[in-house]
């Protein structure tokens, strides 16, 4: 399995990312997660959509909280052929939970929890916490990566305008 340092700190410390360095313009590799209710979930599942597929360790932190209802409000204003996916290590039923507590309606939230399928094709499984790293993919409906936003930083947010602009401009 590949692995690459020097690609983002958590809280200052180096990590390490397991997986390949995906690039623009790479064809988005399969994956296979579970929803909230432990039902299977592969990228086929979304294909014929753009896809924002938002990584982050736990919703359970600030920023992870921050970030995806960030993305749940920009989500209603973008058209039905987009879909927004958030990706973590948190248990199904603890995204369902959060979920309802903040009233996210608009982003679909799926677990890499059982074979960490999406973090290690993605190259965003961090080596040492087991977490994903923050990172946005954008993915559009033929399955080819068309912008990727790797947060160097896993406590800071990522660059909203940015990922809105690339979306847009597949549209």
């Amino acid at each position: 399995m590949e692995e690459r340092n020097g690609v983002i700190t958590f809280k200052g410390n180096p990590m390490t990312l397991m997986g390949p360095g995906l690039q623009v313009g790479d064809r988005a590799p399969d994956f296979q997660v579970v929803d909230t209710t432990l039902a299977p979930v592969t990228l086929a599942s979304s294909r014929g959509t753009v896809r924002i597929i938002s990584a982050v360790p736990s919703l359970d932190t600030p920023v992870c909280d921050t970030e995806t209802r960030r993305f749940n409000q920009e989500a209603a204003a973008l058209p039905a052929g987009v879909a927004v996916l958030t990706i973590s290590m948190d248990l199904p039923f603890a995204q369902k939970r959060w979920c309802g507590a903040a009233g996210i309606d608009r982003v679909v939230t799926l677990s890499d929890y059982r074979d960490r399928s999406f973090g290690l094709a993605y190259g965003v499984l961090i080596k040492e916490l087991q977490l994903l790293a923050r990172c946005i993919f954008v993915v559009d409906a033929n399955d080819t990566v068309r912008y990727i936003q790797q947060v160097p930083e896993v406590t800071h947010e990522p660059d909203y305008d940015a990922v809105l602009a690339a979306v847009r401009s597949l549209l």
